[in-house]
């Protein structure tokens, strides 16, 4: 798959709209499009891998920015910037890789990404979670650590639903215009 240029204003726009939903008020935590475009990206951009990486970060940085501003003006609780977010953004950035391995005309490859994707997030990010004493500060025990998993389990359905629904418009779409865009030339 190669980025044609009538497919970079559509790219932009994604990238752009997906920043503004992950600020949205009232969005379940964990319902976000960022692991879905970083599969999208890496599927998309699997021969151009720096654009691969780059795609799920300006999105993230964009809406981490919104937060921010937002936070500054006392208008959200969230911190758009915090300690220890560059290991999201190399957990996020790291999922394109398994869009290199999408073959994107098998939607079974597809579906297994979109398990894999979130999956492998849930259980790294809370691993770095409870690794370093954040959330609910569970012991450094097993026990601790399990605690730490249930404790993100509602938002990993609510990351594993996104991807699906997120991912299947990226992708959907995608193939939509490519047919198109073939149709026409």
């Amino acid at each position: 798959m190669k980025i044609s240029r009538s497919i970079i204003a559509p790219l932009v726009l994604t990238i752009l709209a997906s920043a503004l939903y992950r600020i949205m008020p009232n969005r379940p935590m964990g319902f976000a499009p960022q692991i879905a475009i970083a599969l999208f990206s890496g599927a998309l951009c699997a021969k151009n891998k720096k654009w691969a990486f780059a795609m799920p970060l300006i999105s993230m940085f964009i809406s981490d920015l919104f937060f921010e501003l937002l936070y500054i003006n006392h208008l959200t609780d969230y911190q758009g910037f915090y300690s220890g977010q560059w290991l999201n953004y190399i957990l996020i950035a790291g999922l394109a890789a398994f869009g290199f391995l999408i073959q994107t005309k098998k939607i079974a490859s597809i579906s297994i990404a979109f398990l894999a994707g979130p999956t492998t997030y849930f259980i790294l990010s809370n691993f770095t979670v409870w690794i370093g004493g954040g959330g609910w500060n569970r012991p450094k025990t097993f026990t601790g650590l399990m605690q730490c998993y249930v404790d993100g389990v509602p938002f990993y359905s609510n990351s594993l639903l996104a991807t699906f629904i997120f991912g299947s418009v990226l992708f959907g779409a995608y193939s939509l215009i490519s047919k198109k865009s073939k149709i026409i030339a």
